[in-house]
């Protein structure tokens, strides 16, 4: 009687143990893609701000500034501002994914890649827009 009871116990707990271990496959698997989604929103979002307020700035004129307080997610590769686009690079699971704005203004400068909240300051100037992150 006891041995059918361990047994029963063992059959038991080895069920629940094959139920579990597919449920972690699956939320990881599932929190992974949600964590590079958002980190692809959040680098659109950026991108997106820079650009406007970019073209904010340069149409007010030369004494014009603007600061922008942006959060960049963990997962930015790389950044680049080339002349009209703001370029951010995500590494995600499948590669590398670019993130592109294009601007009606010239840019130049330079933006961080680490993941925090960073203070990002545009000014205008002859012909373009500065910016750089603090």
């Amino acid at each position: 009687m006891k041995s059918q009871v361990s047994v029963e116990y063992m059959l038991i707990m080895g069920f629940a143990a094959l139920m579990t271990i597919p449920l972690l496959l699956i939320y990881y698997t599932y929190s992974s893609e949600s964590s590079e989604s958002v980190a692809a929103s959040q680098s659109l979002q950026i991108a997106r701000r820079i650009v406007d307020a970019s073209e904010s700035v340069y149409y007010l004129g030369k004494p014009s500034q603007t600061t922008l307080k942006l959060n960049f997610p963990d997962k930015i590769q790389s950044t680049n501002l080339s002349s009209r686009e703001v370029v951010i690079k995500l590494k995600t699971k499948n590669g590398v994914t670019d993130i592109v704005q294009v601007s009606s203004v010239n840019m130049s400068g330079s933006l961080p890649t680490t993941q925090g909240i960073h203070i990002i300051t545009l000014k205008a100037e002859d012909g373009y827009v500065q910016i750089t992150s603090n």
